[in-house]
């Protein structure tokens, strides 16, 4: 089981299958050369995989995956949580987590100002990304099958989404 306490309540689900570890180790292939490591990219984030994070009220939140501007959190934290509000956080929604991720964490996110957020849907096989404008999240646009996608906040590069689905549905 996994937990995370948000606004000060305990959910627990459990642990994601290969297929949503294998889209997540997909996701931050693809960012961390660029942007973390500035390999073909501008460099400049920090990009991680299922970070603990701890907030006001949320002592224990935990994305698939998050990334923070350096200009923002110029080093990682050695002996403590991280206590910086992601720039972007990306969930992968699977059966189990969907209602959780999109109406408890979503709102969530908006609330603390997260400045961007993903979605990615194992079952249709799709990534929504959204902005924060002014509190309230502003849908920029559903990718997937084999779309190349300049995806805010990392639109510098562009990602072949194609290269994500493989081992989610191997009949395709």
């Amino acid at each position: 089981m996994v937990g995370e306490i948000i606004d000060g309540v305990l959910y627990t689900h459990p642990r994601p299958r290969s297929v949503h570890s294998d889209v997540e180790g997909s996701v931050i292939s693809d960012l961390r050369d660029p942007f973390q490591r500035g390999r073909g990219g501008p460099g400049g984030w920090w990009v991680l995989l299922e970070p603990g994070i701890e907030l006001p009220g949320s002592p224990e939140v935990a994305p698939d995956l998050a990334g923070w501007r350096k200009e923002r959190m110029p080093v990682l934290p050695a002996d403590h949580p991280i206590t910086v509000v992601p720039d972007w956080v990306c969930e992968i929604l699977s059966p189990t987590t969907r209602g959780f991720d999109q109406r408890i964490k979503r709102p969530f996110y908006a609330r603390v100002g997260v400045g961007y957020l993903w979605f990615i849907d194992l079952e249709a096989q799709t990534l929504t990304v959204s902005k924060l404008i002014d509190g309230r999240w502003s849908e920029l646009g559903v990718f997937g099958d084999a779309d190349m996608v300049r995806a805010e906040p990392f639109d510098a590069i562009e990602i072949a989404m194609a290269e994500w689905w493989p081992a989610v549905s191997p009949e395709r």
